[in-house]
């Protein structure tokens, strides 16, 4: 970490599901920005082909809906790396479609990994956040939550539940009193918003302790 109150620069970001379109334009916008950047996904082919994509980058294969596999992560980190100042989660997906009764468990069970993968990254990584002089965890929602339909139902509910963990991670930032923030993105598509999403994520580190108060907890809606 830093003791530099504000900028990206220096500071060293994880990004969960780093291997995707965003994680790919995230990753290399960050390290641009001089961040140290921890991509970390399931696929080790896919990390080696981003290492070589991005030089610089450190790659991490993790199943992050194995909470014994996160904390080895973690370990890894710290011991390779050192803390964190801020988690980015990518980890999504879609299935859908098909009403109510086309809503099945089959794609429920796999659209929830992308929660519980929420939630032991940020347990994880939970120290090194509010030790971090500018600590941030953000994740990327969609704006179904505030609109949800039939098709979607599976899909809403696991986002819905995804930002109900981001306001309690922003409540016990708030109880803790550190200089961090928990804030979650809202796109309808991410698709052609990547470089958008980059960009807001950089900026979330442009702030001083104070304006990340009030960043702490917010919901952002990205759009063209």
């Amino acid at each position: 970490m830093t003791d530099q109150l504000t900028g990206v620069d220096g500071r060293t970001i994880l990004i969960a599901g780093a291997t995707s379109a965003s994680g790919r334009v995230l990753a290399r916008a960050l390290l641009d920005a001089g961040a140290r950047v921890i991509a970390v996904g399931s696929d080790q082919a896919r990390i080696d082909a981003l290492e070589t994509e991005i030089p610089g980058v450190v790659g991490e294969r993790a199943d992050l809906t194995d909470g014994d596999d996160v904390l080895e992560l973690a370990m890894r980190v710290h011991a390779g790396v050192g803390d964190v100042d801020g988690v980015i989660h990518l980890v999504g997906g879609w299935r859908g479609g098909g009403g109510i009764p086309g809503q099945t468990e089959e794609d429920y069970r796999v659209l929830e990994r992308s929660f519980t993968a929420l939630r032991y990254v940020s347990r994880a990584f939970w120290e090194d956040l509010l030790a971090s002089t500018a600590g941030r965890i953000a994740m990327v929602s969609s704006t179904t939550v505030a609109a949800p339909t039939a098709g979607g139902a599976n899909y809403t509910a696991v986002k819905a539940a995804s930002e109900s963990w981001m306001r309690s991670l922003a409540q016990g930032i708030s109880k803790a009193e550190a200089p961090a923030a928990a804030v979650t993105f809202r796109v309808q598509s991410l698709a052609g918003l990547e470089g958008r999403l980059a960009t807001s994520v950089i900026e979330l580190w442009n702030t001083d302790a104070a304006a990340a108060r009030e960043l702490n907890g917010a919901v952002v809606e990205l759009a063209e």
